[in-house]
């Protein structure tokens, strides 16, 4: 351990601690701009400079490892006032349109000038002239509000290894920018929205679509109906004062009946029925050798996106069945239309999602046209969500609990955990042990594949049969997992895993573009928590003893994989070989 010593108080603490760390264990507060515990420090905002006893310079905080004898001060008179410098600097190259920003109240450049009270700026505007680029329909990049932090070039390049930003020109005409001045919908962006989840301001946000909702609630014609995702429920009370992973699904339901919409069905319905198509093409391939193993799941958009660009070599592997948002889209406007008598082109669906993608993958393919007409009319994310209930005036803390509506509104645990990262391969594998043996195993709990490692690997032994499984989160992480199965294909070897789990954001959809700012891995713990605890208190854990989802397949649809499930809860893939590595 190295010994130091910060305003005077003793600390002791690992080699390679830097003094921010330090700091926060010592319960010091050091102000920074452009760090983030996600990503590699950068030192690029300078807000956090401390002075370090008998070094000629001040240091910054975020990148210098604290050494032993060290003494640091962190805050003096001196120090204030570089920091109000620096902050005043990056105030005169931006925009004064708080009240029109999305983060405003929310802005962590805002809560800063607040805090080192600067109220008006000592140097003159200079405010780069750059329009603002909302091509792919799921984020909008707004150039000039950005203070060249940095953050969302790392987390693209380096963390999801998608490349679609950078930091172009330099000085005060630097702006974050698609390389090549091209739009961003053009770029090799995937629309993840992990950018926008790590901005510090009003940069870079999701396509706001509220109004949508909002005049088709207005509408007396429309017959407006909406599901919700797993992650949302557990951080949604996030904006509203509860702790983070508090599940909030029955005060949900009831908000949005409050708002308007005739039936509130929920995306975990969608998720047991993704389960009965996606573990029966599991069995298909791994028992008859109908295509080739490993199966890889689709459920996530963003990934979807990057694979189609990046490994379109590996679409023979990719689960053909959509995600659980698409699925209750196609039910909605067709087995809820005949059911209830209600014509398809008068309901308006929208789902309320924790990703950014979502906002894609409704329009991706003409499957997610299955019913007629566009399944999803909007999708919208938990924080556009957040700010309608405020805008309805909904005590939301105080509602009571309600139930969602059938017939699309059961769910079992297995649903719920779809949200997590290691989620969609427990669920499946509770259902792929009764497919082959007509019997429930009672292995329920896969622990080690909820924790937040990038990349988790085990053998389950499920009817007898030793099926080596794969979790990844987080795009880096998957790219190095497909690369390892293009090796063993290249070198005609065995596939090093039978069934591969996927998702594009960091701890899976509690992780997602759409959630609330200020993610850390502390956060996307709790959250997580919220849905496992939810699973383990269910009644039903298993997708195929949801009864709503067995009276589907008896009324409706007939069996997994059969035509009619074929036409609404499959897709096909389209190589885009133009972004190929």
């Amino acid at each position: 351990m190295i010994n130091a010593k910060i305003n005077g108080i003793d600390i002791q603490v690992e080699p390679g601690t830097s003094i921010l760390q330090a700091a926060h264990k010592a319960q010091v507060k050091i102000p920074t701009l452009c760090y983030h515990p996600d990503l590699p420090p950068t030192a690029a905002c300078g807000i956090c400079v401390v002075k370090v006893k008998n070094a000629p310079n001040m240091m910054r905080a975020c990148t210098t490892p604290i050494t032993e004898g060290m003494e640091i001060t962190t805050q003096d008179a001196e120090i204030v006032q570089i920091r109000r410098s620096v902050l005043e600097m990056i105030l005169s190259n931006h925009p004064n349109e708080c009240l029109n920003c999305l983060r405003n109240g929310e802005c962590e450049l805002q809560s800063l000038a607040e805090d080192f009270g600067i109220f008006r700026t000592r140097l003159p505007k200079i405010i780069t002239n750059v329009k603002s680029d909302a091509s792919t329909k799921s984020i909008v990049l707004d150039p000039k509000k950005c203070i060249r932090c940095g953050r969302c070039t790392v987390v693209c390049q380096e963390k999801q290894n998608v490349w679609a930003l950078s930091m172009k020109y330099r000085g005060l005409h630097s702006v974050v920018s698609p390389a090549g001045d091209i739009e961003l919908a053009d770029s090799p962006c995937v629309r993840c929205g992990q950018c926008s989840a790590h901005c510090p301001v009003g940069a870079i946000y999701e396509y706001n679509q509220t109004e949508e909702v909002w005049k088709a609630l207005m509408d007396p014609e429309m017959h407006c109906i909406v599901q919700i995702a797993p992650a949302v429920r557990v951080t949604v009370g996030e904006s509203f004062g509860f702790a983070p992973g508090q599940n909030l699904t029955g005060k949900l339901y009831a908000a949005l009946r409050r708002m308007g919409f005739k039936k509130v069905f929920d995306t975990n319905f969608g998720a047991d029925v993704t389960i009965m198509e996606e573990a029966s093409e599991f069995v298909d391939r791994f028992c008859n050798s109908n295509g080739p193993i490993p199966l890889i799941t689709t459920c996530c958009p963003a990934w979807v996106d990057f694979m189609e660009k990046f490994e379109s070599d590996m679409i023979d592997h990719f689960s053909s069945c959509k995600s659980p948002q698409a699925i209750v889209g196609a039910l909605t406007k067709s087995y809820y239309a005949e059911k209830m008598g209600v014509p398809a082109e008068k309901i308006f669906m929208v789902s309320i999602m924790p990703c950014t993608a979502k906002k894609f993958e409704i329009v991706r393919a003409k499957e997610m046209f299955a019913s007629g007409h566009q399944d999803i009319d909007v999708s919208i994310t938990t924080r556009e969500l957040a700010r309608m209930l405020m805008q309805a005036g909904i005590e939301f803390p105080q509602l009571p609990e309600e139930e969602a509506d059938s017939p699309l509104g059961q769910y079992t645990g297995a649903g719920t955990i779809f949200g997590e990262t290691g989620g969609v391969m427990e669920a499946a594998l509770r259902t792929a042990g009764y497919l082959l043996t007509d019997e429930n195993s009672e292995d329920l709990e896969f622990d080690d594949l909820h924790t937040l490692d990038g990349v988790k690997e085990m053998v389950v032994n499920v009817a007898g049969n030793d099926i080596k499984i794969c979790v990844a989160h987080g795009l880096k992480n998957v790219e190095d997992v497909i690369d390892r199965v293009r090796a063993a294909k290249v070198a005609g070897e065995d596939p090093p895993w039978h069934f591969i789990e996927v998702m594009a954001c960091p701890g899976g959809c509690v992780g997602g573009g759409g959630q609330f700012w200020g993610v850390t891995d502390d956060i996307r713990k709790e959250r997580s928590k919220g849905l496992t605890q939810d699973d383990r208190n269910a009644e039903i854990r298993r997708s195929h003893e949801n009864p709503d989802v067995q009276k589907l397949y008896k009324d409706f649809i007939g069996k997994p994989l059969s035509d009619k499930a074929h036409k609404l809860f499959h897709t096909h893939y389209v190589p885009r070989s133009q972004y190929k590595r």
